[in-house]
């Protein structure tokens, strides 16, 4: 069963609750130092990260990009409250993306890169295990990398 969300554009704002949240989901699903990262990508890609409302309450964050050099569109930095686990929040937070990614003309595949403690998740999604790196995160956080093709024969706002 999932909940009710509110899917809107990050501001500044909103920078100390979701790097609380961050720190909820370390190190079971980011390691300390990927901290930092995050923290550039906000601040330089704040236009493509998304804040998850549940009742005014920020419980989780998602970004999605589009990369020219390889035609694709990625979902990065998606987290939630540990609370909200389970409950729906995160697959509305990838399909509200994807749809903006799959709006995008040159958008050619869908890519993720997670770790072995979300692909399953990812998988639901309609993403396909393609490579994995042992450690690559971090001793005990592997790299899953996962695509997805785009449907050409599927309208736009599908």
């Amino acid at each position: 069963m999932s909940i009710k969300i509110t899917i809107r554009p990050y501001t500044v704002a909103d920078k100390e609750d979701l790097f609380k949240i961050f720190r909820l989901n370390t190190p079971e699903y980011f390691d300390p130092k990927e901290e930092k990262e995050f923290a550039e990508y906000i601040e330089h890609r704040s236009d493509t990260y998304l804040v998850i409302e549940h009742h005014e309450l920020i419980v989780g964050g998602v970004g999605y990009e589009f990369r020219d050099s390889d035609r694709s569109g990625r979902i990065n930095w998606i987290f939630i409250h540990p609370q909200y686990s389970g409950l729906g929040l995160g697959r509305q937070a990838v399909e509200h993306c994807l749809k903006i990614l799959r709006a995008n003309p040159a958008v050619e595949v869908l890519i993720v890169r997670t770790s072995q403690w979300a692909y399953q998740f990812f998988e639901k999604c309609g993403y396909k295990l393609m490579d994995t790196t042992k450690d690559y995160w971090a001793p005990g956080l592997d790299l899953y990398l996962m695509e997805q093709a785009i449907d050409t024969n599927a309208p736009a706002n599908a």
